[in-house]
């Protein structure tokens, strides 16, 4: 059965966006970028949320960037092919190898873990990610930490009133201080 994962970006208190909504985050190293473009190896179908979505349009069309280095090509050719399901109530049309959501993310998650293909479902954007931890639906919690403390903001793990004691199955320190904490979750 595939597993569900959900990779995410943290500043050291534990939050994915600042009290304004962002965070300047150290840009990562090269080192980080290419451990997440393996990351993105792994993975066999993406779920997001439309804020996450719009964010990487980008790479759809990455590879026409002639300023590009061979890291960032190498991710595109990677993310372009790579199935895509967005959870919007207010986008009509998706773009590249995407589809709108047709079902709720427990419904979704269903027919992808019992269905055909490979790979890892991976799962991103705050909103989204929050309602599957929420529903018991997280496998495995990949968290590059950011040596940065925001002071507040969006929480990475939202309160839902469930306890959950994941393993740790792996971290890794980047030379950029960044931190990689892999978790897996026992259901």
């Amino acid at each position: 059965m595939r597993s569900v994962t959900c990779s995410m970006n943290v500043s050291l208190d534990g939050c994915i966006a600042g009290p304004d909504g962002g965070f300047d985050r150290a840009a990562p190293d090269e080192e980080v970028f290419r451990f997440w473009t393996g990351e993105i190896r792994e993975v066999g179908v993406h779920l997001m949320g439309r804020r996450l979505y719009e964010t990487t349009l980008y790479w759809e069309t990455a590879d026409q960037d002639p300023s590009l280095d061979d890291a960032s090509l190498e991710r595109a050719a990677l993310w372009k092919p790579l199935p895509k399901v967005v959870f919007s109530t207010t986008l009509s049309t998706v773009q590249g190898n995407a589809r709108l959501a047709s079902g709720s993310p427990a419904e979704e998650i269903g027919l992808l873990r019992t269905g055909p293909g490979a790979g890892d479902i991976a799962i991103g954007g705050a909103t989204l990610a929050a309602e599957a931890a929420a529903s018991g639906l997280i496998d495995e919690y990949r968290i590059v930490v950011h040596p940065v403390l925001v002071g507040g903001g969006v929480p990475f793990f939202p309160r839902h009133g469930r306890r959950v004691d994941p393993e740790l199955v792996g971290t890794r320190t980047f030379s950029s201080r960044f931190v990689h904490l892999h978790y897996r979750v026992a259901h």
